[in-house]
Order: structure tokens, then C-alpha cells, then sequence
């Protein structure tokens, strides 16, 4: 029984892995949509996200089956858990994919505000944050769970400056600027929110790991 149930957790793993790789392609499309102005590869990424809501679906179901049959115990119940969690972080990070392409649309026939510079450094923060989450759940690494949290900080810092410099040195200077600004104002959040639900999701692997709650609970990270 334990070793059709470990087949089974491992064909999760791998479905998850899959979708973690589909969120980082829908981040990295969104932004690129962005740098190069083009809308047909925003709505692409618009029409993609509906294969990401299927494999959550897919992976939830594939759980409950999983809890129902095997009956599972202690550290194999957390994973079946958090997978069903984790999954759900993954969709919305998807969706906030899919807000920046809709911004993307709300600009795309107006000149450039400026060239982009931090944006595409708290994509690739972003992109990173997302690939270590999901590498630590399937590897249940908490080590490298804790250390990705850490990173988190540098997605905020990077969103401030943002925020402050389009709204110090554009909106407030010029108000006319407010139509291409405000865009990327939300596309600097939506990727810091991303960061967050990568956050969220080793989190839970610290607590599938570890049976520790480290949410709101920084210093125990630090530790």
C-alpha cells in the first residue's frame, strides 16, 4: 500500500513541478508583453492561464483521491495538504500574471513613460522566488524554503522604488502622465504580490517539513 501510495506522491510532485513551470512562463510572457509593447502576446498569455486553472483543478482532485484512498499519516498527509494549498497559491500567481497582461493592453498604443529598469529586475526576483518555492516543496527542503522567504524583502524594496519614482518623478511633476503610470504602478504590485504567494508556499513547506509555523514569524526563520 505505502509503495503505490509513494508512486502516487510522486506523480504529484511531478504535476505540480509542471505547473510551477507554466506560472514562471506566464510571469516571464507578461513582462515581455510589457517591454516589447505587444499586445498579441499579452492576450496569449490571457488565453494560457486556462490551462493553468485545468492542472489546478487536475492536482486538487488528484489529492482528495489521494486522502480518500490511502488514508495517509503524518509527514504524507501535510504534503497531500500543502500540495492542495500550494496549488492555489500557484493559480493566483497565474491570475497576477494575467493582470499585468491586461495592463499591458491598457497601454500598449501609448508612447513608453520611461525605459524599464526595475520592473524586469523584480520580474526576475519574481521568477526566481516562484522556481525555489517549487523546487523546495518537491525536494521538502526547508532549508531552502527559509532561504527563499528571505528574498522577499529585496521584491518589496524594489516595488517602492518603483512606486516612488512614477509617482514623484512623473505623476506628481506631470499629471498627464497618470494614464501610462498607474499601469505600471499595478504591474510593480502584482509582481510583488507574486513574490508574496511564493512566500506563502514555502511557508508550507517549512511546515510540511518541519510541523513548524513560521507565518508572521520571522524570527524563526532567522533562527
Amino acid at each position: 500500500m505505502q509503495r503505490h501510495l509513494d508512486d502516487e506522491l510522486t506523480g504529484l510532485k511531478t504535476e505540480i513541478l509542471r505547473m510551477g513551470v507554466m506560472v514562471e512562463e506566464s510571469i516571464f510572457k507578461s513582462v515581455e508583453a510589457l517591454k516589447q509593447l505587444n499586445a498579441d502576446d499579452a492576450r496569449q498569455v490571457i488565453v494560457d492561464d486556462k490551462l493553468i486553472d485545468e492542472l489546478e483543478l487536475k492536482i486538487e482532485e488528484k489529492s482528495l483521491n489521494l486522502l480518500a484512498l490511502y488514508q495517509p499519516m503524518a509527514v504524507d498527509l501535510r504534503f497531500i495538504v500543502m500540495a492542495m494549498k500550494i496549488t492555489t497559491d500557484l493559480e493566483r500567481m497565474a491570475d497576477l500574471a494575467v493582470d499585468i497582461a491586461q495592463r499591458v493592453l491598457e497601454i500598449v498604443d501609448k508612447p513608453p513613460l520611461k525605459p524599464l529598469i526595475d520592473i524586469p529586475k523584480l520580474t526576475i526576483i519574481a521568477q526566481q522566488m516562484t522556481k525555489d518555492a517549487i523546487n523546495a516543496f518537491v525536494n521538502k527542503d526547508s532549508d531552502a524554503a527559509a532561504k527563499m522567504i528571505l528574498m522577499d524583502s529585496q521584491a518589496d524594496d524594489l516595488r517602492n522604488v518603483v512606486q516612488q519614482e512614477l509617482i514623484n518623478d512623473y505623476m506628481a511633476k506631470d499629471p498627464t502622465t497618470a494614464d501610462r503610470a498607474v499601469p505600471l504602478l499595478l504591474i510593480a504590485r502584482h509582481l510583488e504580490r507574486i513574490c508574496d504567494h511564493a512566500t506563502n508556499i514555502a511557508e508550507d513547506v517549512i511546515y510540511m517539513v518541519n510541523a513548524a509555523v513560521v507565518k508572521h514569524h520571522p524570527e524563526k526563520i532567522k533562527d
